[in-house]
């Protein structure tokens, strides 16, 4: 009798036959040593799975390491549980409760009393040591009572159990001595994480909820090797002097108060660069045929339930009662946009109808991950809904598409990279119609010849989306552009228009933010330029310092003059000396530096320098201006 065989299709789309039973790490070392070398986990028919997993049927193939971003969430899962083997040796007495991968790392969450700083190096030695010993990782399957037993002193696994007891069987990973509850996958042994570091310590609440047990949060982050783990040390000093919190403090940009956490008080130069960028965006809307539209903040939570984020969203939404009714700030401008859409009878010749809207959004982010401007409750968004036929699909997409590539390519100069992501396991409506959604937003992207991943599941509730990211100063990433095809909400909620039959028909609906939140963004964007902002951008552009008080008079002339030509400008005629004011001026990191006294008054010129000490002399008033206005408009 034939032995069984599996055909094995390879990302190249080539195949190949194996045994049946064949491990994924079999496969990849079929392909190449080096890949195998370096593999951290395979994903087989679009899951996620060990190395050592064994494929039974015919397969699509895919090897992960460490330099895609699934390859390193299930490294640093891995070096999550390598931290918690280390603790439980060294601490034999405090609980875990989880540790998954974040976006820079890992963390793990452990009853314990609270850490201090000399405790990390104890940790880290502790995994140095099960590195050594390079256990394998084993996946094991318990039943539910094995589950209990073997977690017996731990009430927090515990309660994952019961939450996971439908299930019949829980999966844990073993390596060594240690045994944790988790689904995997993972690296296939502990010595493949060869570098690491632990960063810091802080407390954090089980399941982020304030009632429930504070917790230790260890963070850490690892790499396969040394030079990869000191090269991202040295970023992230970098990052530390370059932390939009630091920086936004020094230049008096923002601030935050404990009395609205998570809600950004702008100050008055902070509010200048707010609205530069909004008006950046509204003057691109001009020309790309946006109307802009302000809706309201509360809304009955009747609107929320017939667009499915009562069902789908409701734990991230601020409830308040009004008039014994339940009602939420708005998390999301769409439904209301839907409101105006359906506000009166709809033509085809109406369409596309572009909406755009910079209205503030609330949503209930938990109080432990509120991060400075990149993680908050209160926002505004570049939002905007383009209601459209089938027909113009299409097109629209690749004008929302055009349009981020002259915000990142041509303004800001940012490099990108893209993810389309497809239906995920909790969605909403039809499948046909996710199909033909997901076809249009993936024909886009190969339209523009822009390279992307596909990112499997972890598409909105109501529609599939494209996601970009962009590349700071640093080479971090940051996702801001956000386009989605929804067939859904418009059904759901009756947006109709009248074709050119005569018939009524659903309209399709496009959301989009191209900058994303305002907050985010400029958090990102103080980061990236380490304060020192474009010309166009930052809030003071111009600083005049005056050499002694006889000059004010001239100063002031000149100041008012670039005023009333829209610069933005600062006068210092404090009596302090011109080396102290330009050092001051410097630290403002404002882009030019002009200094007055008795040759300028007679010339009628300053003379300027930028903020890195670049001296250009003596300067016309008048031709200053010209050269500034120039620079401004070209957005440089």
């Amino acid at each position: 009798m034939a032995k069984k065989t599996v055909k094995v299709t390879l990302p190249d789309g080539s195949a190949k036959q194996f045994p049946s039973g064949v491990t994924a790490k079999k496969v990849a070392e079929s392909i190449g040593k080096r890949l195998a070398a370096d593999a951290v986990v395979a994903e087989v028919n679009g899951e996620l799975v060990d190395l050592s997993a064994a494929i039974t049927k015919d397969a699509e193939f895919k090897v992960h390491t460490f330099s895609s971003d699934k390859g390193k969430q299930v490294f640093w899962h891995s070096a999550a549980h390598l931290l918690a083997q280390a603790v439980i040796r060294l601490y034999p007495k405090s609980r875990l409760t989880i540790g998954p991968a974040i976006e820079t790392g890992f963390y793990y969450d452990i009853a314990h009393d609270p850490f201090h700083p000399s405790d990390l190096t104890k940790i880290e030695e502790e995994m140095k040591k099960i590195v050594a010993a390079n256990y394998p990782v084993k996946r094991m399957e318990l039943s539910i009572a094995e589950a209990k037993k073997k977690f017996r002193d731990n009430k927090y696994k515990l309660e994952i159990i019961k939450e996971e007891a439908k299930s019949k069987k829980i999966t844990a990973y073993k390596q060594g001595e240690f045994v944790d509850l988790c689904k995997g996958p993972h690296a296939p042994s502990t010595g493949s994480i060869k570098a690491f570091k632990l960063t810091k310590i802080s407390s954090a609440y089980w399941r982020g909820d304030q009632k429930n047990d504070e917790l230790q949060r260890i963070y850490g982050v690892s790499f396969p090797d040394k030079k990869e783990l000191n090269s991202y040390l040295k970023n992230l000093e970098l990052a530390e002097k370059n932390d939009h919190r630091r920086i936004g403090q020094q230049l008096e940009l923002f601030m935050f108060h404990d009395w609205s956490p998570g809600s950004p008080f702008f100050l008055p130069k902070g509010t200048v660069i707010y609205n530069v960028l909004q008006e950046f965006i509204r003057n691109e809307y001009v020309k790309r045929g946006y109307t802009e539209v302000i809706t309201p903040q509360l809304f009955n939570k009747k609107i929320w339930e017939l667009s499915g984020h009562w069902e789908h969203y409701k734990e991230n939404m601020f409830i308040l009662n009004v008039d014994d009714t339940e009602f939420s700030l708005k998390p999301m401008n769409c439904p209301s946009h839907v409101l105006i859409f359906k506000s009166k009878a709809r033509s085809y010749r109406e369409l596309p109808m572009k909406l755009a809207d910079f209205c503030y959004l609330h949503r209930n982010e938990l109080r432990g991950v509120l991060s400075g401007l990149t993680r908050v409750r209160k926002f505004s968004q570049d939002d905007a809904h383009i209601f459209c036929t089938q027909e113009q699909v299409s097109d629209e997409l690749n004008k929302m598409v055009d349009f981020a590539m002259y915000i990142y390519s041509d303004v800001f100069k940012l490099p990108f990279s893209a993810k389309f992501s497809t239906r995920p396991e909790k969605f909403m409506g039809e499948k046909k119609l996710w199909d033909a959604a997901e076809a249009s937003l993936e024909n886009v992207l190969k339209q523009k010849k822009i390279k992307y991943e596909i990112d499997p599941g972890e598409g909105a509730f109501y529609g599939p989306k494209i996601d970009i990211a962009v590349k700071d100063a640093l080479g971090r990433e940051h996702q801001l552009v956000t386009i989605q095809l929804d067939f859904q909400m418009p059904k759901r909620m009756g947006a109709e228009y009248e074709g050119n039959d005569g018939k009524k028909h659903t309209a399709v609906m496009l959301h989009r933010a191209l900058i994303g939140s305002f907050e985010r963004f400029m958090g990102i964007l103080i980061e990236h330029y380490a304060g020192k902002f474009p010309i166009w951008l930052n809030p003071v552009q111009v600083k005049i310092l005056t050499v002694a008080d006889r000059f004010n008079s001239y100063a002031e002339k000149v100041a008012d003059k670039y005023r009333n030509s829209g610069i933005r400008v600062e006068l210092d005629n404090r009596a302090e000396s011109i080396s102290y004011k330009v050092r001051e001026a410097e630290l403002a990191k404002v882009n030019y530096i002009l200094v007055v006294g008795e040759k300028e008054l007679k010339s009628n010129t300053v003379t300027a320098r930028t903020r890195d000490n670049k001296i250009l002399g003596a300067i016309k008033t008048d031709v200053f201006l010209d050269r500034l206005q120039t620079e401004i408009s070209k957005k440089k």
